[in-house]
């Protein structure tokens, strides 16, 4: 019982030391986690490179699948992106197993004392200060829990019954398949079953023969993450996760029935006295091998997954109208989340403009199907704002960086300023029915007007949107230079409105609906200011 605990706890510290490493390195990278998944193009090559630097940053092959599946969820990536990134994530999964392989508890012990003097120091001035310390805190945890479980499980070395079970899964490679497929399932981590791996290895209760096709089931047991996380998903994403089975099963295939032993000589060649290194070695070059010899054949991967979730006549997919990119998948990974959460905003933003758009027609053109139309986007826009808004609030609890936690807070402004862009469109849309209702001429110099505005307004809007993607502060300026235009044609048309209500050019009708457009128009120009006001926060 008191191997088991200390077995437990150590792998506890083991875990969390990846969390905390991990977590750390998302946040030193921050934005330009998010910028390597645009790097992405129809080059597989290109995607096998991004999927092993994500994957090793975010330290989990686990967490990188899951990610990819909701991005083919959302249509931001092919299933023929998709299968390079699997392929990389499988590479990078490896670094954590070479890591830990290594006796370096001097380096831990450092690393730990560097961290927290860092983490001391460290402050909102300094905060990449604060993201390096839980680098080194983490790192030198996951040695401590390394330590734990090799410590625990020196004693077995003492009972022959356990030396000896585990000698006997050298000659039953399926059960010990079984048996890795197993615990990477229960523990989902694979990491965390290498652990396992190299801490009984290291106290020679685990003979290569026996730990290989463990290391096998391992990462094919790494699949039911990405399994779990496509229910319910389209049928890309369900093939995304199928992909990810099939790539690790044919090559757990080659390896255990033709390359099993070509890698045991490799790996006793390069440490033939260290087996924790032959260990670490032997995941290292089984996902290498694996990825060469089986890219050439991506495509045929792909159609395989196809053909095992086919299309079928008359099946359609769930379409989700109000939100696309938003994913509950991705807060595991804050900086894919945030992109996408950007990505929603402007898809929100856009819904609004149309709104508006279609409203401000219905009004110059006394179209009843404008209006209609500009009611529903208006109710679309509504349901996004409360989508977003609570994922923001989950998002806002994850372990973010400063700058992105200001980004996160000020978006929730954002998102309720597009809102208001909305409900004024709705005003508008309103104002446009109350004039068909009552049969309301407009003059033509007041059309000519509205013209005008409105198109002053929209290109403020449609470029504090582009200011957002982009992230971009000349564009931001350029808004604020058109809402002043916005402020002083409003205050021109009053004037020129009063002129024509004197000489009787238009009716008093007219003149009210005419005064509420303008308010409205003019508001929504000062949101589509606030918008790039924030813009400009961000990159001060």
């Amino acid at each position: 019982m008191h191997i088991l605990i200390s077995l437990i706890g150590g792998l506890g510290l083991f875990l969390y030391g990846i969390s905390v490493m991990g977590e750390g390195l998302q946040k030193s990278t921050g934005p330009k986690l998010e910028k390597a998944i645009g790097l992405l193009t129809s080059n597989i090559v290109m995607g096998v490179l991004v999927g092993t630097v994500v994957t090793g940053i975010i330290q989990s092959s686990g967490a990188t699948t899951v990610m990819v599946v909701g991005f083919v969820n959302a249509g931001i990536m092919s299933l023929y992106q998709a299968i390079g990134v699997i392929m990389g994530a499988n590479i990078g999964t490896t670094v954590t197993a070479q890591l830990v392989s290594f006796d370096v508890s001097i380096l831990s012990s450092i690393a730990l004392g560097i961290g927290i003097v860092l983490y001391m120091i460290g402050s909102k001035s300094k905060p990449m200060l604060k993201n390096i310390s839980e680098i080194l805190i983490g790192f030198a945890i996951l040695f401590i829990g390394m330590r734990f479980m090799k410590d625990a499980v020196a004693p077995l070395s003492e009972y022959p019954a356990v030396r000896k079970v585990l000698a006997e899964l050298a000659h039953q490679p399926i059960l010990a398949l079984i048996a890795g497929f197993l615990m990477t399932t229960i523990l989902q981590s694979s990491s965390a079953s290498m652990g396992i791996l190299i801490a009984l290895s290291s106290q020679g209760l685990m003979p290569l023969q026996a730990a290989l096709p463990i290391l096998y089931g391992d990462n094919i047991g790494s699949c039911t993450t990405s399994l779990i996380s496509s229910v319910g998903a389209n049928k890309n994403a369900k093939r995304a996760a199928t992909m990810h089975l099939c790539f690790n099963v044919i090559g757990t295939i080659l390896f255990m029935f033709i390359l099993n032993k070509p890698i045991t000589m490799v790996v006793q060649y390069l440490n033939p006295t260290d087996p924790a290194r032959q260990i670490a070695n032997s995941h290292t070059l089984f996902n290498i091998v694996n990825v060469i010899l089986l890219l050439p054949f991506s495509k045929f991967i792909v159609k395989l997954a196809m053909l095992i979730i086919p299309d079928k006549a008359g099946d359609e997919e769930f379409d989700n109208t109000i939100t696309k990119y938003l994913d509950t998948r991705m807060l595991e990974t804050p900086a894919i989340a945030y992109g996408n959460i950007i990505r929603e905003s402007l898809r929100m933003g856009g819904k609004a403009k149309d709104c508006f758009s279609s409203a401000t027609i219905a009004l110059i053109n006394q179209s009843s199907k404008s209006i209609n139309e500009s009611f529903e986007k208006e109710k679309l826009v509504n349901a996004q704002q409360k989508e977003i808004i609570n994922y923001l609030i989950k998002l806002s609890n994850k372990a973010l960086d400063e700058k992105m936690r200001l980004s996160l807070d000020l978006l929730f402004h954002t998102i309720n300023d597009i809102e208001r862009v909305g409900d004024l469109s709705e005003n508008i849309a309103e104002l446009a029915q109350e004039s068909i209702n009552n049969n309301v001429n407009f003059s033509e110099e007041a059309i000519d007007e509205i013209q005008n505005i409105f198109n002053k307004t929209l290109e403020a809007y449609s470029l504090a949107l582009d200011a957002m993607k982009g992230n971009d502060v000349n564009i931001s300026k350029r808004v604020i230079i058109l809402e002043e235009t916005v402020d002083e044609l409003d205050k021109a048309y009053r004037n020129e409105h009063m002129r024509r209500l004197n000489k009787n050019i238009c009716s008093i009708d007219s003149g009210i609906i005419y005064l509420d457009l303008l308010t409205n128009i003019e508001r929504i120009s000062d949101h589509a200011a606030s918008i790039a006001k924030r813009v400009i926060m961000v990159n001060e």
